[in-house]
């Protein structure tokens, strides 16, 4: 029934505007404004995650509640609520080190810092790139220090896996979680650091083979099929390049971009 104004009994059209408006909110509504958080079990201690409905926005470990809940709001200015339960396909990658079909929530990332993690996410398990490599396949390829610095603001470490990132000079560098962490990561991964260390330490940045005529990162799956009789040191592809070397197709240590 339409409402009549006081004066004259008529309809009233901007009360039925009005009433027309006290509905109750879409019941996704808060989801879309607040972001949800839960501890996770995974690979390091004390790990919680906040997640949108997006996707996962947020990884730390090591954090208690406040800590966690500070830094998440000072990064994204939006409120946590506890959830009931992990988001789909949050355990398994963190299980695995594979995203999978597990969605992630970059918005507010500058484009510089989103191909850095894009390039990064390609790094298989159980490898390793150096700084030049991501920088190099995030379309900067001059821009080396500053992916050092996009890395160490990944919101979501260990899901994208910037601990496979290395210096340029071969050694393991600098971890969002610190060093020790990094190196237990990638020994977890079946990743031989002492070999990584010794060849760093030797200025051996890529292993060759005699036989294919291929070189490679160290750490690729090819790489570590050669035999150590048919294994050749490179201190960067240029050498390899003076020796007849061609650069691996999987690992890419060329100057390709991925396509």
């Amino acid at each position: 029934m339409n409402r009549t104004d006081p004066a004259g009994g008529t309809p009233d059209p901007l009360a039925g505007e009005l009433a027309e408006l006290a509905a109750d909110a879409p019941p996704a509504l808060l989801d879309r404004i607040a972001a949800r958080r839960l501890h996770v079990p995974g690979p390091l201690e004390g790990l919680q995650v906040a997640f949108t409905d997006h996707g996962v926005a947020y990884l730390r470990a090591g954090m208690d509640d406040r800590e966690f809940a500070a830094a998440f709001r000072a990064r994204f200015a939006r409120p946590l609520l506890p959830a009931g339960r992990p988001p789909a396909g949050l355990l398994p990658a963190l299980r695995t080190g594979r995203l999978g079909p597990l969605r992630l929530d970059l918005r507010g990332l500058s484009d510089f810092e989103a191909a850095v993690l894009r390039a990064a996410a390609q790094i298989p398990r159980g490898q390793t790139r150096p700084y030049a490599w991501v920088a190099r396949h995030a379309g900067r390829p001059k821009a080396v220090r500053a992916v050092g610095s996009a890395l160490g603001r990944n919101p979501v470490p260990l899901l994208i896996p910037c601990h496979r990132v290395t210096r340029s000079d071969g050694t393991l560098g600098d971890y969002v979680f610190g060093s020790d962490a990094k190196e237990r990561l990638l020994r977890a991964e079946d990743v031989d650091v002492e070999e990584v260390t010794d060849l760093a330490r030797r200025g051996v940045r890529l292993v060759g083979s005699d036989t294919t005529g291929i070189v490679c990162y160290p750490t690729c799956a090819d790489a570590r099929r050669i035999t150590p009789g048919h294994r050749r040191g490179f201190g960067d592809l240029a050498a390899a390049r003076a020796a007849g070397y061609r650069p691996c197709l999987h690992c890419r240590p060329g100057d390709a971009l991925p396509a």
